[in-house]
């Protein structure tokens, strides 16, 4: 059964007890990226291998993601600022421990295309951000992954 959150907006970012950054660049456009982000929400399934479903809610303000091991999230957009920042707020989650969570992907021009960063920002108690800071090393991985399948799948057209 899936609980709710704590309801923080984009400042939580800057103040979460944990926040994890991951960065790669990626040849594609940063409004490119941006529609992969924001506007095709179930192709994450595609090229976000941890991704099993994911899908607009509504208006498309609001989402539901599936990951594999069962996981489920239901999300509220905070910001969709067109080839700038894509950022959600977990409400509700049947992962265990978390309080809040807010994710952002920031883009930004480079000189061959856009640096793609993600902040991961979460408040729960000391064991659970210990678990978490100790999965950072596969987050990354499974960030990095993502990233290259993304790039490959804007690159297919």
């Amino acid at each position: 059964m899936a609980r709710p959150l704590r309801p923080v907006g984009t400042e939580f970012l800057e103040h979460a007890p944990l926040r994890l950054v991951f960065a790669r660049e990626v040849s594609a456009s940063p409004a490119a990226v941006f529609r992969a982000l924001a506007e095709d929400v179930p192709g994450w399934a595609e090229w976000f291998s941890a991704v099993t479903l994911a899908r607009p809610l509504g208006d498309g303000g609001r989402r539901e993601i599936r990951l594999r091991g069962g996981t489920r999230f239901e999300e509220t957009v905070l910001v969709a600022k067109e080839a700038e920042v894509y950022a959600y707020r977990v409400d509700a989650t049947n992962a265990p421990g978390l309080r809040a969570l807010v994710e952002e992907w920031r883009l930004t021009p480079a000189d061959t295309g856009t640096l793609l960063r993600w902040t991961f920002a979460a408040d729960a108690p000391a064991p659970v951000r210990l678990v978490l800071r100790l999965a950072r090393g596969g987050m990354g991985r499974t960030f990095r992954g993502a990233v290259a399948a993304l790039e490959r799948r804007l690159a297919a057209g």
